[in-house]
């Protein structure tokens, strides 16, 4: 009997493998004869079509980001045939949906696709590249998410092209996904990029790790950048004591770095998309590390260790996640607390970096009202969602980027003052029970987990009710202490008012202020500051302080600069309904920053030395 069902078992699963095999691919042939004007011809071929209707849509998110984009206004000139090239009809049942109500065997969709912005998020074509993410760039076949896809990059040789990405090369220009999903996070650029790799040792197996750069630059300095990634890299692998199984055995960061670029950094699988406004890499290195290391963390954190609610991701609308406090902001702390341990940034640089984290849950609005889990929810809105009506972020909404990263830093502290443990041991924690099984998580595992590495639930369940779920927040100066870090007020003594404008000189949705025109607009106006109690809000334009003149924002922060705690200075403003005077009545400013004790005069102890030493020296053996 055991022997029969062996061989039933066998043939079942020769059967389905058959069947697997010969299901062909969905078959996309992308060429670019109009680059110049940033267009690309997609034909989309569908052989084994499904009976009935099909439907065709674009995408209105993306790998890795968490609001809605609508991809499907950057396609036209959509046709449909036979395998014959006879036309079919297609019909456009929704702004991003499409229908084909009757058709053959094989079905041939074709598109013209514009693409004019270069980042994580949408598609850029021009000769120099074209840039592809690919849920702005190509309708997919609903119900076949299943089915294995094929690519025809052509015109590689018409522009000198090369091709980057995750997908798998099939051999010349043709590159292949297992599914929809992996198709969607495989971000592609085809340019002349400049390429660097190495093998990092993975437990005995080898990992090829490629950075590919188009920029300006010459092959010696890119070289000499992926030296000083492949530490990073080295760095990041420490903390969970071992990189992902790459499939095909490779990572690729997939770098375009131009002014004309929109800065952004988007993980995938076994790739990442950076693109970075500025010239070139050369004499920029340092500047970039910190996008690489927070990008190349979440091939553990959020590509593996994966929260619940993105798994699966949807294509048809906003996925909201309240776990984005870890898989964001853990990566953001990690992201910069790692360039310290690997030498390329100095404590005395990373002070920075830990009075903003500070900042951010210590003195914003939004983190007093809101807890972390709600604020990661809030996503669907803020990430790069893009709307025309003015909001008020900045009184009700505190980055998950921020918000994560401080607590991640308050945990870490904790661990180790506490317990004698690491934030490292719970990563690694989190990581073998849940991202190396790919088991994805939600916010009771990660505290099942915090309990699981301290041997305390009462520890565990109580850090999550007061700052996960609560709004509740650890003591920074204390704990900062214990490294020898000082937290202490910015600006003690001196008067405040408050921020007032974004960026000088710009008015209220950031187009520059038309020559000539009188005052200082005010472009924020934040709960609780002087300015906000005495009643000045986004619109209002101050004519005068203290009896002088304002023309831009630099005249007001001198008036303010000369007063102290206390003082009142009178505001006179207009706005639609007049002119007004109001009276601000100046404070001392809340926000803080850290010093090390040496800066600050104060004598570093061997427990504070030794502290700061264990949390940031090089974990790399």
């Amino acid at each position: 009997m055991k022997k029969f069902y062996l061989l039933a078992i066998t043939l079942l699963l020769a059967t389905a493998s058959f069947a697997q095999q010969e299901q062909k691919p969905i078959f996309y042939s992308v060429s670019f004869p109009n680059a110049v004007h940033h267009e690309a011809e997609i034909v989309l071929t569908i052989p084994q079509a499904p009976s009935g209707r099909i439907l065709l849509r674009m995408s209105r998110s993306s790998a890795g980001r968490y609001a809605t984009h609508e991809f499907g206004k950057n396609i036209y000139n959509i046709k449909a045939y036979t395998q014959g090239d006879t036309s079919l009809k297609i019909n456009q049942i929704e702004g991003d949906l499409y229908e084909i109500p009757v058709h053959g065997n094989t079905v041939k969709i074709s598109y013209t696709l514009f693409g004019n912005w270069t980042d994580g998020t949408y598609a850029s074509i021009d000769p120099s590249h074209a840039h592809l993410n690919m849920p702005a760039a190509f309708l997919w076949v609903v119900g076949q998410d299943n089915r294995p896809i094929k690519f025809e990059f052509n015109d590689l040789d018409k522009y000198g092209w090369k091709v980057a990405t995750q997908l798998k090369n099939e051999g010349a220009n043709i590159y292949s996904a297992p599914n929809m999903q992996y198709m969607m996070d495989s971000p592609t650029e085809l340019s002349a990029y400049k390429i660097s790799n190495w093998q990092v040792d993975n437990n005995g197996k080898k990992e090829t790790i490629n950075l590919t750069i188009h920029s300006d630059d010459d092959q010696a300095t890119i070289d000499g950048f992926a030296k000083k990634v492949e530490r990073m890299v080295l760095e990041e692998k420490a903390v969970f004591g071992e990189l992902p199984v790459y499939d095909y055995g490779e990572y690729t960061f997939l770098g375009d770095i131009s002014l004309n670029d929109s800065g952004d950094g988007m993980e995938h699988r076994n790739s990442t998309c950076i693109t970075i406004p500025i010239a070139k890499v050369g004499g920029f290195e340092n500047r970039l590390l910190g996008v690489f290391a927070h990008e190349y963390f979440h091939s553990w954190n959020v590509k593996r260790i994966r929260p619940k609610s993105l798994e699966p991701f949807n294509f048809e609308h906003a996925n909201m996640s309240s776990e984005l406090w870890f898989a964001e902001g853990f990566t953001q702390y990690y992201g910069e607390m790692v360039l310290v341990r690997a030498g390329f940034n100095t404590v005395d640089d990373y002070t920075g970096t830990i009075g903003g984290l500070v900042n951010q849950i210590l003195n914003t609005p939004g983190a007093a009202k809101s807890s972390a889990a709600q604020m990661s929810r809030y996503s669907v809105f803020a990430d790069a969602g893009v709307s025309i009506d003015p909001n008020n972020q900045a009184n009700m909404f505190t980055s998950y980027y921020t918000y994560g990263g401080a607590i991640a830093l308050a945990l870490d502290l904790r661990l180790r003052s506490e317990f004698n443990l690491t934030l490292d041991d719970y990563m690694r924690t989190v990581w073998l029970d849940r991202g190396k099984v790919m088991k994805p998580y939600t916010i009771p595992d990660l505290q099942s987990d915090l309990a699981k590495v301290t041997k305390n639930p009462k520890f565990a369940a109580d850090f999550f009710n007061k700052y996960i779920y609560g709004i509740e927040k650890n003591n920074y100066e204390e704990l900062l202490a214990k490294a020898g870090l000082l937290l202490r007020k910015a600006a003690p003594g001196k008067g405040w008012a408050g921020p007032l404008s974004y960026n000088r000189n710009r008015g209220r949705s950031g187009e520059a202020r038309t020559a000539g025109e009188e005052g200082l607009p005010v472009q924020i106006s934040i709960i609780g500051t002087p300015v906000y109690k005495a009643g000045l809000d986004v619109g209002d334009i101050i004519l005068k302080a203290d009896g002088k003149e304002v023309k831009d924002m630099q005249a007001f922060t001198d008036i303010v600069a000369a007063k102290n705690p206390g003082d009142k200075v009178v505001v006179n403003y207009k706005n639609r309904t007049g002119e007004h005077e109001a009276t601000i009545t100046l404070e001392e400013s809340p926000y803080l920053e850290v010093v090390t004790y040496e800066k600050a005069g104060k004598e570093l102890t061997k427990a504070q030395t030794d502290f700061r030493n264990n949390w940031l020296s090089t974990k790399v053996k």
